[in-house]
This record gives C-alpha cells, sequence and structure tokens, in this order.
C-alpha cells in the first residue's frame, strides 16, 4: 500500500477551476474507452503480474468485468485502433498497418453515431488513424509531403480532441536528451532516465495538436498519462455539468517505445533493472491515471452510469521486458502473444457483481455493443464485432461465430474451442484447441483434418468480404480511398 500511496502523491495535476455546481442528471450512460500501447496480457496485476503495481486496475477487474479473452483486432496499433472506432475488422476500412492509410471518411464511428445521439465527444491520446497537420513536418508522416493523409479526430465525429499522430516519451514527451550515457544501459531505441534540470535535450518531433489544429505547447511537462488525463478530465466535467452525455476516448502511448519513468514511478521499481524501471514505472503511471479517472467519475456522481473499458492495442514489444504469460510470440504476431490482450470493463448501472469470463471478446465489439446499449439500429455497413450486452446480462455462454485476424500475410480463424493459424502461402495449417491450450503448444492439425479444411472455408469467405467492404461495396463505390491502396491478397 506504500508505493501506491507515493505514486499517488507525485502528480502534478493540471489545476483546473472547480465546478462547485451540481451536475444535470441524464440517463443515458457515457462511454469511456481506454487503451494501453503495447501492453502485455502479462503486465498487470490482475492478470497475475507481482512486479508491476497495477491496483487501480485490479480493482476495476473486481467491479466489472475482467476477460481472460480479450482480444486486439490486429497485432500493431493503427489497425486495432480503427476496429475499437468502427466495429469492423481493419482490413474492411483500409488500415491495414501501424501508418498505413488512414481511417477513411465514409466509414462510420462511434462517434458519429453518439454525437447524433447528442453526446458530447472527445478523443485524447494517441490517434496513429491519419496525421493532424498538413504545413509542417510532425511524427511519422504528418506535413506539406502527405496532404493526403491530413485526417484527425474532428473528421470523424469528434467535437474535440487533444491528439498525437503516433508515439511520444512516456515521461516529458516533447523532448529526447542530447546526449546518452551508453555505459549504464540507456538505450535510444527503448528509453532514457528522465531528464534532470539543466539537462540538455532536443525535440522529440512529434506533437499535440487540439481540434481547432493548434500545436499545444502549455502543459507537457512530466507523465504523458498524466498530461493526457488532464484533458480528459476537463471535457467529462464539462459535459456532465452540461447535463449531456459523453463519449471519452483516451489511448495512452504507455508502455510504447521510448518508455520512460519519472523519478518516483523509477524510484518504485529500483531493484529491477533499468529497462524494467522504465518500463513497469510508466505502466504503474497509466494505473495511477485510471485512479483518478474513477475517482473523477464518483466525486461528479457519474460513476454508475458510465461505462468504462480499458485494453491495449496489441501485445508487447519484442526486446521489452512485457510479459505475454506464456502465450506464444508478440506484438506484430496472430499467435496468441500478440493479440491476446488486457480486457477490463466496469459499468456498475449494469454489472453490479463483477466476474471472470473465458468469452472471447475483441474491440471490434465496442461499437455493436454501445448501439445495442442505447438501442439504436446498427450501422448499415458490415460489422464483425458484437454486442457484449448479453455476456452483461449472463444470457450468451458462448460467441455464435469465430473471430477473423488477418495481418501481414497471417491467417487466423478463432473459434471459442480451436484456433486456425497460417501464414501467407504456408499449406502447413495449424490448428490448436486454443481453450485447454492457450499457449499454443501442440499442433493438432493432422488429427483434424475436416475441420483445418472448413476453417480454411471460413476464413477465405470472410476475407473476400472484407475486401468486397474495402472496395465500397456497402457504400455503392468502386473505391472510398484517397489514399492510393490495393487489396492484399493471399495464396489459399
Amino acid at each position: 500500500m506504500k508505493s501506491q500511496i507515493l505514486s499517488l502523491s507525485v502528480l502534478p495535476v493540471l489545476a483546473i477551476a472547480e465546478n462547485t455546481n451540481t451536475p444535470k442528471p441524464q440517463n443515458r450512460p457515457n462511454i469511456i474507452l481506454c487503451m494501453a500501447d503495447d501492453l502485455g496480457w502479462g503486465d498487470v496485476g490482475f492478470n497475475g503480474n507481482k512486479i508491476i503495481k497495477t491496483p487501480h486496475l485490479d480493482k476495476m477487474a473486481k467491479d466489472g468485468v475482467k476477460f481472460n479473452r480479450f482480444y486486439s483486432a490486429a497485432p500493431v496499433c493503427s489497425p486495432t485502433r480503427a476496429s475499437c472506432l468502427t466495429g469492423r475488422h481493419p482490413y474492411r476500412t483500409g488500415v491495414f498497418h501501424a501508418s498505413t492509410g488512414i481511417l477513411r471518411p465514409e466509414e462510420i464511428t462511434i462517434a458519429e453515431v453518439l454525437k447524433k445521439e447528442g453526446y458530447s465527444t472527445g478523443h485524447f491520446g494517441k490517434w496513429h488513424l491519419g496525421t493532424l497537420t498538413d504545413k509542417e513536418k510532425d511524427a511519422n508522416q504528418g506535413g506539406k509531403k502527405n496532404p493526403e493523409l491530413l485526417n484527425p479526430p474532428t473528421q470523424h465525429g469528434f467535437d474535440e480532441y487533444f491528439s498525437t499522430e503516433s508515439k511520444v516519451p512516456t515521461w516529458d514527451p516533447m523532448k529526447a536528451p542530447a546526449k546518452f550515457n551508453k555505459k549504464i544501459g540507456e538505450n535510444i531505441s527503448f528509453g532514457w532516465e528522465y531528464l534532470k534540470e539543466g539537462q540538455q535535450f532536443r525535440p522529440y518531433g512529434t506533437h499535440y495538436w487540439n481540434s481547432k489544429g493548434e500545436k499545444v505547447t502549455e502543459n507537457l511537462e512530466g507523465d504523458d498519462s498524466r498530461i493526457i488525463m488532464d484533458r480528459a478530465i476537463p471535457f467529462i466535467e464539462k459535459a456532465a455539468f452540461d447535463g449531456k452525455p459523453f463519449l471519452t476516448v483516451i489511448w495512452f502511448h504507455a508502455p510504447h517505445l521510448p518508455c520512460v519513468a519519472g523519478p518516483e514511478y523509477a524510484a518504485m521499481y529500483k531493484d529491477q533493472s533499468f529497462h524494467m524501471q522504465q518500463y513497469a514505472g510508466c505502466i504503474t503511471a497509466i494505473d495511477d491515471q485510471m485512479g483518478r479517472l474513477r475517482a473523477k467519475l464518483a466525486k461528479l456522481g457519474i460513476e454508475d452510469n458510465t461505462l468504462i473499458c480499458f485494453t491495449s492495442d496489441n501485445g508487447p514489444e519484442i526486446g521489452t521486458p512485457g510479459v505475454t504469460s506464456g502465450h506464444k510470440a508478440r506484438k506484430r504476431s496472430l499467435h496468441e502473444g500478440g493479440v491476446r490482450v488486457p480486457g477490463l470493463i466496469v459499468w456498475p448501472d449494469k454489472i453490479k457483481k463483477g466476474f471472470e469470463t473465458n468469452f472471447p471478446a475483441v474491440t471490434s465489439d465496442y461499437l455493436p455493443t454501445v448501439v445495442d446499449i442505447l438501442d439504436l439500429k446498427q450501422p448499415k455497413n458490415k460489422l464483425d464485432g458484437i454486442s457484449l450486452l448479453p455476456l452483461f446480462e449472463g444470457k450468451i455462454p458462448n460467441r455464435p461465430n469465430p473471430i477473423g485476424f488477418t495481418s501481414s500475410g497471417q491467417q487466423a480463424w478463432n473459434g471459442g474451442k480451436y484456433k486456425f493459424y497460417r501464414k501467407k502461402g504456408d499449406k502447413n495449417a495449424q490448428l490448436y484447441d486454443i481453450a485447454n491450450d492457450p499457449y499454443e503448444t501442440k499442433n493438432i492439425a493432422s488429427s483434424h483434418p475436416e475441420l483445418v479444411q472448413e476453417y480454411i472455408k471460413q476464413f477465405g469467405e470472410w476475407y473476400e468480404d472484407c475486401g468486397d467492404s474495402f472496395k465500397g461495396k456497402e457504400y455503392g463505390t468502386e473505391s472510398l480511398n484517397r489514399v492510393k491502396q490495393t487489396w492484399p491478397g493471399f495464396k489459399k
């Protein structure tokens, strides 16, 4: 408990004038979608980690639904983010990989759906579904060379945003040290020790932008997760006092490289390696902000009527201390270690008693779940996700259809019991009893040839259907993407 108190005591919270009025009541649930970046399934206490301190997330796991089989729709960043907003597999939307394509304007997002219902909508943190400026060089692709990639959140139903195109350091996010002492193990590709007062630095090169298209320059020192929450909380407060329901998307950068922990966070892990101090420290910093968020909701009197989701966009990066807890492979792989991620949903009004489930769920389930909760019509375009509302109500013991995955030539068809996996052009398909062999240790394809062929058929039909969506079948047009892309085929 001492470390938790220490952690909370160091938060330099942005000074915000407290509103002394009472929030106006409203009946529709608020929605908060939170996501870490490159957080491994086993990087949190509620999934068994004994080193990294995540007390607030652990409390959420006790209060809500803890998913043992929650999946990111892709093993890399941008595609999963597209799935969160659209309810569709990213291969339908043209977001095939990180920094590839954009979230096309014709796609129907959860923000657009809720904005039409009177919700305030805000995005805070990492965007990675297009650039945020075409005026100057920024991040991976932003600037004058790629004007066709300009694609801010306001083009997809968000009223407000405080966002970056892509990654930033997890402490002092606008800065990188000018020099590194490589003798003590710092590696620029991983991260560095926090900047000391007077230490020389250079601009990191990725900036925060706001919904006016302006580069943000204030309150950008210290913990990046706190910096993000400093903008999300005032947005939530304003909506609450205006009596409006809200959708708040909070996408943290941590623990994506470069990992940097502030002094107090690093000190919490002083007995660990340098890399682990940085990695674990920035995860605990996220946890603190999740605790801060829930405390604010409680203070506003809207905690019970707010649904919070927390997950990761994919598994841990290669070479980091990230933990898959034995699940095979890591980020970029469609084996379990690349896509089985921490998954929590808390909603006190509906989920009155926390429970743990082996029900397979995926980031594509967010949109159809929220639409079902509000009793709205599902969007006209084809969805891959399903509503999880029946799960909350104890009415759906099994997922009705397998979850389809594809990425960089990999194929996976993940059902309740069995999982099919194959690489592009590989005739040797793999099949696992994933319910009983979550670590994919025994390929049983030779014992179930009929099932393998059935899964190959089902996957192929689904994949071609994704291709029809990409080509604009639902919208009656040949191709909707202003960014030139071709549909990635595969050899059957």
